[in-house]
């Protein structure tokens, strides 16, 4: 809290009586909690969802017709999908539940004129706080006293190296001290913290449904509608030809529940399970199944940088001398790796290395193929660049040894340190920012020179220092300019090339300076020459909302105008990923459609708040992520061309054939068993079919879309029509022949449904079993249905006969011919779009087959 209490002794700190007084007054400084919901209201909340209550009132119909078998799949996916929404509607607790344990358990504190330990969550506004290098910060402080006081502020503000802090300047909770120490006083606790305010935004951070959710809403009230029309249409229908009201009100529900695909949410459901399984294969956590649909939706994906797409760690990269450039290769702390660059330099970059190794207060040990370093980051970074010339100078402090200094301070923007040999000689080396350790040699003529390369290294993101030595006696000469960047991760470019190539527009959104997310954002492409740089005022002004198309990179953000920029995308129908791995992240990763957090390098509060946790930081994951969900979204709509077309080809039979003189062309029974066999385990298997490598060639559709959208209606009626043609052409044939008619149009019916099912496989790239589910369910869906018209207590049940060879070769003909005709018309439909894309200068086209 913030409110003040009575003056704080000087040197003394708070009495134990006035601290009990703020403590019970302002209560615990820990991030606070909302109340829980309970079971029962979670539960509630997500049976109110319209799929939900279509399939219940599925339930209710199949259940008083007797059909147990639907009636329990359609039960177990309700319960699957409440449970799947009430993990979803937890998530936000635990996020914040977490910050606690981010939250420094205890504190050194001036209490009663001594320094005593207490737990953090005891700390009240006034107490004095001790802070030493590896402290957490335990509350947000105003510093008394600070020495040589550097903060890692990376997990709140996206900085990527520590940050100078200085008597006056304020501290917030969570935060690492990395090195000095440092006197403060508390001037905010609990709620009113840095954490507690985060904690707070995520709290306030609404879930936005998924596309996928959205579009199957937007069926769902649009089959009740359609279904219940048709169901009239066929019970008035019955009625007016004589038929009794009880057995036509049992054809028009058993029409009903045939036209309703309820197996859909069972599709859903096992398309996003095997999805979930894919990926963790692929060290991809998916804390929510239809995160991975959501990712195959994606238009914009929005990163983080430090972490997420930099190594996160601070690396030499670049050295200059007055002989000329180095570049140091290799991973930021690996043991491996080279400095390249003229042999003739050699000289001048060793005495380089040396001073930067002199001029040093951090320490690395070798841990197999890397370096563990204790201290400075930007420190170690000059260590790790020394051993990759030479490992022999590290042990340079021997030789010479350290007998004055004058630490790095805000002021002076340098570090000095004197060192003396054995033989008596003494060096002196300064190292610091470049426009205050060039003074030095500002008489020389290479002073200008490295100026100017010094302006051209922090142009293109390089955080610069200059080196200057002076041998006993002599006067001050350049050792020269060492440039320090957490360089971007091998894959980013790859995965920003990837997306592009998928229509995902990247953005790079960072606490960090404009130059530095600039630079780093045109090395990776996600910025070209002309791209746009907003700060964090611009944001909070509102002003980025008109310009939202054209800016590619957000720099010096808070987490609430991350929030606001992912808001200004959404506002525009886009479908935002986010990636991050800091606490200032987790509120945008709530917001955004899908977050994405690294699991190695991120916090826990991060991969608590995200839909998905990357546990390698492998960001190519993110695109093999885009492609399971973009899988499994073609699957739904693959299933539903095929349920839809199936349900329509029955209706129109029903509705078509007493037309032509086919008066009960099916019983109700025959309806239930063919909308068993073809939506069953054939309809699931859809959800497993494989990836089409077309669909990361093209952008996704727009989550505003209907699911139907795309030509697939279109589609629909096609098949509908052609099954419903065949299978009515096949009772005009059965009556023509004396045979069974009511026989050979439930098998024409039930038959041409499965063979569509197999003209609507996805591509297969193997003959794996596991990619032969679809062929599999189908042969047993289509044994069943001979069954059901050859064995006698089938036959009893549903009303059939047996039929002559004749007829059954008359049946598998017309069965076969509507899938005949959609796999011929897919075959050349690709073999068109692939036309285009082999000529040059041709790009993809947009949309979903």
């Amino acid at each position: 809290m913030t409110t003040s209490g009575a003056p704080v002794q000087e040197g003394s700190g708070l009495t134990s009586t006035e601290a009990a007084r703020r403590l019970d007054r302002d209560g615990e400084n820990v991030v606070p909690r909302a109340a829980p919901r309970s079971l029962v209201g979670r539960v509630a909340r997500q049976l109110a969802d319209p799929m939900i209550v279509l399939l219940c009132g599925a339930f209710v119909v199949v259940l008083a017709l007797g059909d147990r078998v639907d009636a329990a799949i359609i039960s177990a996916v309700v319960v699957l999908n409440a449970a799947i929404g009430v993990v979803q509607e937890m998530r936000a607790e635990h996020a914040i539940a977490v910050l606690d344990e981010l939250a420094s358990p205890q504190a050194r504190v001036r209490r009663d004129g001594r320094l005593v330990e207490l737990p953090a969550a005891r700390l009240v506004v006034g107490d004095q706080v001790r802070l030493e290098a590896g402290d957490v910060v335990p509350a947000d402080l105003v510093l008394t006293e600070a020495v040589a006081l550097e903060v890692d502020e990376a997990a709140m503000t996206g900085e990527s190296v520590p940050v100078r802090r200085d008597t006056g300047e304020e501290v917030l909770s969570g935060t690492v001290v990395t090195r000095g120490r440092a006197f403060a006083e508390v001037v905010r606790t609990g709620a009113e913290s840095g954490l507690g305010r985060i904690a707070a935004l995520i709290a306030a951070t609404g879930l936005r449904p998924t596309p996928l959710q959205r579009r199957l809403s937007r069926l769902s009230r649009q089959l009740v509608v359609i279904t219940a029309a048709l169901a009239g249409l066929v019970l008035v229908l019955a009625v007016l030809r004589g038929a009794a009201l009880a057995d036509s009100l049992i054809l028009a529900v058993s029409l009903a529940v045939a036209a309703i695909p309820e197996s859909l949410p069972a599709v859903v459901s096992v398309a996003l399970a095997l999805g979930a399984l894919r990926m963790s294969r692929r060290s991809a956590i998916v804390r929510w199944l239809p995160a991975v649909e959501t990712l195959g939706s994606v238009s914009v994906l929005a990163s983080d940088k430090t972490g997420t797409l930099t190594e996160g760690r601070m690396t030499v990269r670049r050295t200059w001398t007055v002989e000329g450039w180095c570049d140091v290769e290799g991973p930021a702390y690996g043991r491996g790796g080279t400095v390249r660059g003229d042999t003739a330099q050699g000289a001048a970059v060793a005495r380089l290395m040396r001073d930067v190794v002199l001029c040093n207060d951090a320490r690395i040990t070798a841990d197999g193929d890397s370096w563990s370093g204790i201290g400075d980051p930007l420190e170690v970074a000059l260590l790790v660049a020394a051993a990759r010339l030479d490992e022999n100078l590290l042990g340079v402090a021997g030789e010479w040894r350290r007998v004055g200094e004058t630490p790095f301070d805000s002021e002076s923007r340098s570090m000095v340190t004197v060192h003396q040999r054995g033989t008596g000689e003494r060096l002196e080396v300064v190292k610091g920012a470049p426009e205050v350790v060039l003074e030095l040699v500002a008489a020389s003529h290479e002073a200008e020179q490295a100026k100017a390369e010094a302006h051209a290294m922090a142009s293109e993101g390089y955080r610069v220092l200059a080196v200057v030595d002076v041998p006993d006696g002599g006067p001050a000469r350049l050792a020269g300019l060492v440039g320090v960047i957490d360089p971007p991760r091998d894959d980013a470019a790859a995965v920003v090339s990837a997306c592009r190539a998928a229509g995902i527009r990247p953005l790079l959104i960072t606490g960090d300076h404009a130059e530095t997310a600039l630079a780093v954002a045109r090395q990776v492409g996600i910025a070209g020459p002309d791209s746009e740089v907003a700060d964090g005022e611009v944001v909070a002004r509102g002003d980025h909302v008109a310009r939202v198309d054209h800016i590619d990179v957000y720099a010096r953000t808070h987490p609430e105008q991350k929030v606001d920029i992912i808001d200004a995308w959404q506002a525009r129908g886009q479908v935002v990923a986010m990636t991050g791995d800091g606490v200032n992240d987790a509120p945008a990763l709530r917001r955004a459609d899908i977050g994405v957090a690294m699991g190695g390098r991120g916090t826990e509060v991060a991969r608590q708040a995200a839909d998905l946790v990357l546990a390698d930081d492998d960001l190519r994951t993110v695109v093999t992520a885009v492609a399971e969900g973009r899988r499994i979204y073609a699957n739904i709509r693959t299933f539903l061309r095929y349920a839809l077309s199936g349900g329509l080809a029955e209706v129109l039979v029903i509705l078509l054939a007493p037309f032509v003189g086919i008066a009960t062309p099916l019983l109700p029974g025959q309806i239930l068993w063919i909308n068993m066999l073809t939506h069953g385990v054939p309809g699931v298997a859809f959800g497993g079919e494989p990836l089409d490598p077309e669909l990361m060639r093209r952008p996704s559709p727009s989550p505003e879309r209907s699911v139907l959208g795309g030509g697939l209606v279109g589609r629909i009626l096609v098949g509908g029509a052609l099954i419903g043609a065949v299978s009515i052409a096949a009772g005009l044939l059965a009556r023509a022949m004396s045979w069974h008619t009511t026989t050979v149009v439930f098998l024409t019916l039930g038959l041409a449904q499965l063979a569509l099912a197999l003209a609507l496989r996805a591509p297969r790239s193997t003959r794996r079993l596991g990619e032969r589910a679809l062929e599999v369910s189908v042969a047993v869906a289509v044994a069943l249905q001979v069954l059901a018209a050859t064995w006698s207590p089938l036959q009893d049940l549903l009303g059939t006969r047996s039929l002559e060879p004749r007829a059954w070769a008359a049946v598998l003909l017309l069965a076969v011919l509507p899938g005949a005709v959609v796999a011929v018309a897919a075959r050349r439909r690709r073999r068109g779009a692939a036309q285009p894309a082999s000529s040059p200068g041709s790009g993809a086209k947009p949309g979903w087959k």
